[in-house]
């Protein structure tokens, strides 16, 4: 299900499919650069904050493209292996050139003082604050064609180009009322024209060049070689990172390094937060409104987070997470939806009415107005972190049982409310069943703490009230078939009741977990590919259709799985895998019809939950070939 690498404009777009998008990152700036050689989206000084490049929203809202002058479709593209640096190779007339992209990660800066940003501990490594691109033509001559226009705030505001130095090799570029300084060295010759800055050299076989953005006091390499040997730290950097994971010798090990690599890419380290996305407003509907800011931390995605980091012995990066949540999920305040990678509350959201949007999709949004909204899941998903963090009684910090303690009260004073649901909808507030499904579980987790902790009558009076909770929702979130709907008084269904059985709600060969994981597949389904719901069955406060969730048809591969249906498990897994990008990312959505991925990108919440689908189906291939006969080559007396 692939779609075809390309730039070149798709039925009179031109715009790059979604999936043709490769994606960058140090740990705290990402960046997405087309099949073209065009970097299309990139934001400073933090990845949720105000773009510099926002061609993806808008061709007139700043690029930056490295490639051969009269070429714009690539030979081929890939990562190095284990690493986040990209690597195009360009076949043209005349000869072949590589050129790798990378965002440099060097040793720990702040040796004289200490960082503005880091809370969790530092590392040994850290972000240069460097974009680093390299050329290397490996046979016959290339002409190659650089070209850099940032425009500040999000395609609001034009840069000056001043040179830097005595010759043609540094640009500066400032716009008035911004501290930004955006600074770029080369050893080709750079000239100016407005506020674009290019170069053009021709490259014949042997010859190496490069290209450096920096926006920082730690500045970029001076020549070729310098750069070469950052590139070559910074992958040192992503292959070490990989090897403290646990990875099965299986076919499937490349997906699980790439989505592990991705997520690492999300995270910004010096809080341990997990954006949810890199971007902004890519349409989950082609031309259509459903446009969202997700470059910030959802409190659901922690649970999902904990179980695919630690599943692959990522103990540091899920710790440094759990630690995040702990630190905005205090003891005062109530747990909010979502906050910024800072810690931040306030994610005011506004639309963008100069940016055209990818396609036309408009609005375009920065900021998500769904921060304030209520949504009971949260506190089961911290509470379901915790759980996953603690593995024994000097696990349990005095606070962070301070911490549970109020979530675990504010789910039983709220359990009985409506509230907007896991998906943010922007209707009418409904009691939906995986919302009170999730404060059982803040119940129910907190109990077993509890009784970790040695708290017998806190135990006992929140596992009341997390059977009170189950009852509640067995008596009232179940149709006449048996099926867990999707909120009280209805029969529509919902991908999250696929929660159910790995939340252990119920015994997995309950008939009411089998019967919803089979109804699910069946009628919410679309060439096998799961909806979130259908939307004429739900208010969500929003117009037109929506592409299947590539999260929902993973957790169907999980509940499979969990239900001993290891075939459709195994089948349906192997069909998602296909729908995988040229470079092995996901968006949020797929097309059914098409294939398309529609939606931010790359999506987090689809990397979590498809480490979590193909564990669950190796591990059925592993017990399947545990259980079949050892062969016995021994020879037999006649």
């Amino acid at each position: 299900m692939r779609q075809v690498v390309g730039d070149v404009p798709l039925g009179g777009s031109p715009f790059p499919p979604i999936a043709d998008y490769a994606f960058l990152s140090d740990c705290e700036v990402t960046a997405l650069v087309a099949p073209s050689g065009n970097i299309e989206w990139m934001c400073l000084p933090r990845m949720d904050g105000p773009s510099i490049f926002a061609q993806m929203l808008d061709r007139d809202a700043g690029g930056f493209r490295l490639g051969p002058v009269d070429t714009k479709v690539p030979a081929g593209r890939r990562y190095l292996p284990g690493t986040m640096v990209l690597e195009t190779t360009w076949g043209t007339r005349t000869g072949w050139i590589i050129v790798r992209d990378v965002l440099l990660i060097g040793p720990w800066h702040h040796e004289a003082d200490r960082s503005h940003t880091h809370r969790r501990s530092p590392t040994d490594d850290d972000a240069d604050h460097v974009l680093l691109r390299t050329m290397r033509c490996v046979n016959g001559f290339v002409e190659m064609h650089m070209d850099c226009e940032p425009v500040l705030d999000y395609g609001r505001r034009h840069v000056n180009w001043e040179y830097g130095s005595g010759g043609y090799d540094v640009g500066i570029a400032e716009a008035e009322g911004f501290d930004l300084q955006l600074r770029l060295t080369t050893d080709m010759r750079l000239g100016f024209e407005g506020a674009r800055a290019r170069a053009r050299t021709t490259l014949r076989d042997g010859d190496t060049a490069f290209v450096a953005l920096s926006w920082s006091e730690h500045g970029a390499p001076q020549t070729y070689d310098e750069a070469y040997h950052r590139l070559v730290h910074t992958a040192d950097f992503w292959h070490e990172w990989l090897s403290h994971g646990d990875f099965p010798d299986h076919p499937w090990r490349t997906y699980l390094q790439r989505s592990a690599l991705t997520l690492k890419g999300l995270t910004y380290a010096p809080t341990g937060a997990m954006c949810a996305a890199a971007t902004t407003s890519l349409p989950e509907t082609p031309h259509g409104e459903r446009n969202w800011d997700y470059r910030y931390s959802w409190m659901r995605d922690s649970t999902f987070m904990l179980w695919g980091l630690y599943t692959l012995g990522f103990d540091e990066e899920a710790n440094d997470f759990y630690y995040f949540i702990r630190d905005v999920a205090t003891a005062h305040d109530e747990l909010q939806v979502m906050y910024g990678i800072g810690g931040e509350k306030q994610l005011d959201e506004i639309t963008l009415d100069h940016l055209s949007g990818y396609e036309g999709a408009r609005p375009v949004r920065v900021g998500n107005g769904a921060y304030s909204q209520k949504q009971h899941d949260v506190w089961g998903a911290v509470l379901d972190s915790l759980y996953l963090h603690t593995k024994s009684r000097d696990g349990l910090a005095e606070s962070s049982w301070v911490v549970m303690r109020k979530q675990v009260e504010d789910a039983i004073a709220h359990w009985r409310e409506p509230d907007h649901g896991i998906w943010e909808v922007r209707g009418k507030p409904q009691h939906f069943t995986s919302s009170k499904m999730f404060c059982w579980v803040a119940c129910d987790r907190g109990a077993r703490l509890a009784r970790l902790r040695g708290a017998d009558d806190l135990a006992e009076r929140w596992q009341a009230a997390a059977d009170e909770i189950k009852a509640d929702v067995l008596e009232h979130g179940v149709d006449d078939r048996g099926v867990f709907t999707q909120h009280y008084g209805t029969k529509a269904l919902d991908a999250s009741l696929l929660l159910m059985p790995l939340m252990r709600f119920l015994p997995l060969d309950d008939p009411r977990i089998v019967a919803t994981v089979h109804a699910i597949a069946d009628e919410l389904s679309v060439d096998g590919l799961v909806l979130r719901y259908r939307t004429e069955e739900t208010d969500d406060g929003l117009s037109g259709e929506e592409g299947a969730f590539v999260i929902c048809s993973f957790w169907l591969v999980s509940a499979f799985a969990e239900i001993g249906e290891t075939q459709r498990a195994r089948e349906l897994c192997e069909k998602l895998l296909g729908y995988a990008s040229p470079l092995y990312l996901y968006a949020e959505e797929i097309d059914a019809k098409s294939g398309r991925h529609l939606g931010n990108f790359p999506q987090a919440f689809t990397h979590l939950a498809l480490i979590n689908a193909v564990m669950h189906v190796i591990r059925a291939d592993q017990e399947l070939a545990a259980g079949q006969q050892t062969l016995d080559a021994s020879r037999r007396e006649r």
